[in-house]
């Protein structure tokens, strides 16, 4: 039998480890990876044995976005676009430190949610982009955590782009905290979780409820009907058709 978890949990001194494992669609934010990833989220933050929280990734890419495959037509609710917030803000505003092991490509909502999380480690083979406007759609939910994060400077032009950038551009440009070889990945992780949880647990949660409150407070009302209009607009869905059907958009025939 196959069994149908998309992301599993295993928690041990004091860490939990959420593993995003659905590779066969290269680990997108399908409806099961948002139901199960919040439940989870919610589950450990709520456990007071877990001191540190860890989002990994099974296969070769940490998360594609949006799952394409169930956003062509349909409502905004029924794409995902409303209830992607609720998850960033849970990794946001969480009162344990959440970190994210990124081993692979991370596109569009997968970098937003890598944003999300207070330490970024990246390996090597780790590749960045914001795709979504090569798609017709625009990075609005996202940006709420990638640009307290980002150079703005950088951040402009990777997200007017679209292109692919390498984990030491990440670094630079504000949204990789740590980068290292592929293999040294693991070490480095045991570095940050023990630095991590030598912290008291209530003053690590005061500690980044101050630090989130300078930041300011996620105002997601106006980017969500942003990203929404777009995800069901004419080129979204064209975007999106294209995307499904690798070939080029409209857009990018015309201006050949």
């Amino acid at each position: 039998m196959i069994s149908d978890r998309v992301v599993q949990v295993e928690v041990a001194r004091g860490v939990a480890t959420l593993t995003l494992d659905s590779p066969a669609n290269r680990n997108a934010l399908s409806r099961a990876m948002r139901a199960q990833l919040r439940t989870a989220l919610a589950d450990v933050l709520a456990d007071d044995a877990v001191r540190v929280v860890v989002l990994d990734h099974t296969g070769r890419v940490f998360c594609s976005g949006m799952d394409l495959s169930e956003a062509a037509g349909g409502s905004a609710d029924d794409q995902g676009v409303r209830e992607f917030p609720e998850l960033l803000e849970l990794v946001w505003s969480a009162p344990k430190p959440v970190v994210a092991v990124v081993r692979g490509p991370a596109r569009a909502g997968g970098v937003g949610l890598a944003a999300a999380c207070d330490v970024v480690i990246a390996g090597g083979s780790a590749t960045f982009a914001f795709s979504e406007v090569r798609l017709g759609l625009v990075p609005a939910v996202i940006s709420a955590v990638v640009l307290p994060r980002m150079v703005p400077h950088v951040a402009h032009r990777l997200m007017l782009s679209g292109q692919v950038f390498d984990a030491s551009v990440a670094a630079s440009g504000g949204l990789v905290d740590v980068t290292v070889a592929d293999a040294d990945v693991a070490g480095e992780l045991r570095a940050q979780l023990a630095h991590l949880t030598a912290g008291s647990p209530t003053a690590l949660a005061e500690t980044k409820r101050l630090l989130r409150e300078r930041q300011g407070a996620l105002a997601f009302d106006d980017l969500l009907d942003l990203s929404a209009r777009f995800f069901a607009g004419e080129e979204g869905q064209e975007g999106i058709a294209a995307f499904r059907e690798k070939r080029s958009a409209r857009w990018v025939r015309a201006a050949d």
